[in-house]
């Protein structure tokens, strides 16, 4: 199995392809690493394939923030501009002057 290259960064933001939620990335796997259990609780006409990068996001939906677990296939850019007001993503990112999410420089805490 090919492993492809991660097309999103770690800091960006994205939003989902079907679901109403989106998020900032901190993390990626190279290809599928979670429980047979999650990912056999996708109903399976929308399953997506395990040989892809999959993303962590700081996620939000209109009701409430949580992390989310999806695969590369699922993601577009989120080109909103808006913040994303998960409480964990100030711990982790700083946000520039364009609104862009950098990881905060942890040898300097």
């Amino acid at each position: 199995m090919k492993e492809r290259q991660a097309k999103f960064a770690i800091g960006q933001v994205v939003k989902h392809r079907i679901y109403p939620f989106r998020g900032v990335i901190f993390d990626v796997d190279p290809t599928f690493s979670n429980t047979d259990e999650w990912y056999n609780s996708i109903p399976e006409d929308v399953r997506p394939a395990k040989d892809q990068p999959f993303y962590h996001l700081f996620a939000e939906n209109a009701e409430t923030e949580y992390i989310a677990y999806v695969s590369e296939q699922n993601l577009l850019p989120d080109h909103s501009h808006e913040p994303v007001r998960h409480p964990q993503v100030h711990e982790v990112f700083d946000q520039d002057e364009r609104g862009q999410y950098r990881p905060k420089d942890s040898a300097l805490n």
